[in-house]
């Protein structure tokens, strides 16, 4: 028997009935010969963290813009903190915990620079366009499906590439596993993000509201705690991944609370503008002059995609850093510098 096949009969033996089963996988869109030694989901986790645009997510904005603080949080520590917790819920819950951090790593992929503001800049200019507009699920997805690889995409399996897209859109994930990525999303940005503003002294303790503190806790750590231990008590042996009344009632609550309080805040949101003025600038640029664009997003043209969305898929591509030193470079005046001959 191979290793695989061991590790995919162990499964059968050790998780719960309501589990997602790699052998049972509804597959690939383009079939590939099994590994002897990992599981469908396995190779799709290596495959995401080996990708260009997991790596990308180091210097994307989670919150704050462009912090030159080290402990501020980025898309790629707010994946990993998403798939660590997802992880604990997935193991106590007796679910594929490989499955679930395949959906973890991979469910912030199409991002764009400067976080939700970026993001809102490319759906204003694809709806001005007539297309439907920018929704970073749905770019993580094209990423993995026609992106990454030069062009041939990672074709993941089906309930990756469902759980992938189900954790930023109304319908809920096929798989237990696509639903526990979705909810820790949520549990880990509210808090992580409290940290952060409690750091840059945009919020500090005590300004979270005692109806939600006295539900979940008076510390980030606690209430991390208080979330996690519900949703694992109140999804055991169920074919459902849910919190209790009280505590989703809370969280969520907390949730409109930073919204109104860190989100929009004028601190956190002064240079915002600015990010979105470049992005725009930025697009335009690339729409006249298609030719500067890398040949993997050219292709598409090929393919009949439309101009407009394939300069967004470029400059959703882009980190914070290199947007800016790609617009310095392009309307910028750089100083002379003299050639020297040797």
């Amino acid at each position: 028997m191979l290793i695989r096949e061991e590790i995919e009969q162990r499964e059968y033996d050790i998780l719960s009935p309501y589990a997602t089963h790699a052998r049972e996988s509804k597959g690939r869109a383009v079939w590939e010969e099994p590994c002897d030694i990992r599981t469908i989901f396995q190779r799709d986790r290596d495959r995401i963290i080996h990708s260009k645009s997991f790596r990308r997510l180091k210097n994307k904005t989670q919150v704050f813009l462009a912090p030159e603080d080290d402990h501020y949080r980025t898309r790629l520590t707010h994946t990993l903190e998403v798939s660590q917790i997802a992880r604990t819920v997935s193991k106590a819950l007796a679910l594929n915990e490989d499955l679930t951090e395949a959906i973890a790593l991979g469910h912030d992929l199409g991002h764009t620079p400067y976080g939700h503001s970026g993001e809102k800049v490319l759906d204003e200019v694809l709806r001005e366009a007539g297309l439907p507009g920018f929704q970073h699920a749905e770019q993580s997805l094209r990423i993995v499906d026609l992106l990454e690889r030069d062009g041939r995409g990672l074709n993941l399996s089906y309930e990756v590439r469902d759980g992938i897209l189900m954790h930023g859109v109304p319908t809920v994930p096929e798989t237990p596993e696509g639903r526990v990525v979705r909810l820790c999303d949520k549990i880990a940005y509210i808090n992580h993000d409290i940290d952060d503003a409690i750091r840059a002294k945009v919020l500090t303790e005590e300004d979270i509201p005692d109806q939600y503190a006295d539900v979940l806790g008076h510390s980030v750590k606690i209430r991390l705690n208080t979330l996690v231990h519900d949703l694992i008590m109140n999804s055991m042996d169920k074919n459902d991944i849910t919190l209790s009344d009280e505590v989703g009632a809370a969280m969520m609550g907390l949730r409109a609370f930073m919204f109104d309080r860190v989100y929009t805040s004028p601190t956190v949101k002064r240079e915002e503008q600015k990010a979105q003025e470049m992005l725009r600038v930025l697009y335009g640029y690339y729409l006249d002059h298609l030719e500067r664009i890398p040949a993997v997003y050219r292709g598409l043209l090929d393919k009949g995609e439309r101009k407009e969305q394939v300069v967004c898929d470029y400059i959703a591509g882009m980190t914070d850093p290199y947007a800016v030193q790609t617009y310095e470079e392009l309307f910028v005046p750089q100083g002379w510098r003299e050639s020297k001959v040797y």
